[in-house]
């Protein structure tokens, strides 16, 4: 595995770093919107705090979707909650704040601790906003310390890309954040097999 740590500001890295910095800043109202859960069957167990879900599992708040096979929730005492959703694949998506775009998440699990603010992809973990992807084996975001992680490894081996390196795939931008215009040249697209969707 060939980890790649984003903590110094490099180019390439600052580019990163903006596309998750941006992919995180998510609808500041959906922390207000109840939460909303379907799923075939639940498991509520009140002495232990944790609650599974399972079966064609929809979470909604807000604009915030995830849909997962499983998802088992853990609540401490001071109301904060872990959750670890399963899937083939996971996904998510949800509205950047104050911006008419959607950031994607997919991977076979995904796990979040609200109280260390800090969200794990695990397996074929590929995040997309807008045309910008980051695909590895591991994704994790730390928004105490706002520190970027992105490993590959064989689980994240494609026929593409067999040694399952991590891939991005980043474009340009003009003043302001938003894409460049096309020129009429040749237009710019993912490695082979990067932009596909599962």
């Amino acid at each position: 595995m060939n980890p790649v740590l984003i903590k110094s500001i490099t180019p390439i890295f600052a580019v990163l770093l903006a596309l998750f910095a941006q992919a995180v800043q998510a609808e500041r109202a959906d922390r207000d919107k109840p939460v909303n859960l379907e799923s075939d069957t639940v498991e509520v167990n009140d002495q232990t705090k944790v609650s599974v879900y399972q079966g064609n599992v929809r979470l909604t708040q807000g604009t915030l979707l995830i849909t997962a096979d499983k998802l088992v929730v853990t609540q401490d005492d001071d109301g904060f909650s872990k959750s670890t959703a399963y899937g083939s694949p996971t996904y998510f998506k949800q509205k950047r704040d104050a911006v008419d775009e959607l950031t994607e998440g997919w991977a076979q699990r995904l796990d979040y601790d609200a109280k260390r603010d800090k969200v794990e992809m695990f397996t074929q973990a590929r995040i997309k906003r807008g045309q910008d992807e980051v695909r590895g084996n591991y994704i994790a975001y730390d928004g105490q310390t706002e520190s970027y992680r992105v490993i590959g490894g064989k689980e994240a081996a494609t026929e593409y890309n067999p040694k399952g390196r991590v891939r991005a795939v980043i474009q340009p931008k003009r003043r302001g954040g938003a894409a460049a215009p096309s020129d009429g040249g040749l237009p710019l697209k993912p490695a082979e097999g990067v932009g596909q969707t599962q």
